[in-house]
């Protein structure tokens, strides 16, 4: 039986992921939150940039290497997986050890977050703003001069840091889906030498396209 099955798959289009497009935009609002609120000379702000960009990179090169190596995709997907699941940490590490308050999970700012699908840096920006001068609660309340300007920096970072880990729940959980589907396709199907295989294997088993011309034409002829 011949499935026609390609040796090297169709492979990269990682840009369509919604797990990179986030991840990329968490890493933009990473960069911006670290040299705002986290020393540039530390290690914590090389640390954070860094597994943020190393989430975005794995994706990007897992989805470009499944086309020869199931088993480096499904690696670096890993990795990628790894990579946020640490900077999770980091952000909540600098609230919990500045006293600032973690979002719970019915937190109507986290939905509200989600529900205004930002795609910038900017964007996300323009959302802290919005609930910094709302105040704590989340709850809708006109902001006036006077209660923006006793509004704190840490309060800022607050929103900005929480904004982050809700952002950061979309990635982290298509990754597990994406690792599970690749472990599944790996165990089901093999590898890059496995389909190697079977391709040429496909190709010994069948005619020649000379032989295959002459046994038409004799049929032809009959």
């Amino acid at each position: 039986m011949t499935t026609n099955e390609p040796l090297i798959p169709k492979h990269g289009g990682y840009r369509k992921l919604k797990s990179f497009r986030v991840a990329q935009l968490i890493y933009d609002v990473t960069v911006r939150f670290c040299d705002r609120y986290v020393h540039k000379r530390s290690r914590t702000h090389d640390q954070m940039v860094q597994a943020a960009r190393s989430g975005v990179q794995n994706i990007a090169e897992g989805s470009q290497a499944s086309g020869t190596s199931n088993k480096t995709e499904l690696k670096l997907t890993n990795v990628a997986r790894a990579s946020l699941e640490e900077l999770r940490l980091d952000y909540e590490d600098f609230l919990r050890q500045r006293g600032l308050l973690i979002w719970g999970r019915d937190d109507p700012r986290r939905q509200e977050l989600i529900d205004r699908r930002c795609a910038t840096a900017d964007e996300v920006a323009q959302w802290v703003k919005e609930v910094h001068e709302r105040g704590q609660s989340g709850l809708e309340q006109p902001s006036t001069p006077s209660t923006r300007s006793t509004m704190s920096t840490p309060m800022f970072a607050e929103n900005a840091a929480n904004a982050v880990l809700v952002l950061l729940v979309v990635p982290c959980s298509l990754l597990d889906r994406q690792l599970a589907a690749q472990a599944a396709a790996f165990e089901a199907g093999g590898g890059f030498t496995e389909r190697l295989y079977r391709v040429r294997s496909e190709k010994r088993s069948s005619p020649p396209s000379s032989t295959r011309s002459t046994k038409s034409a004799q049929s032809t002829d009959d």
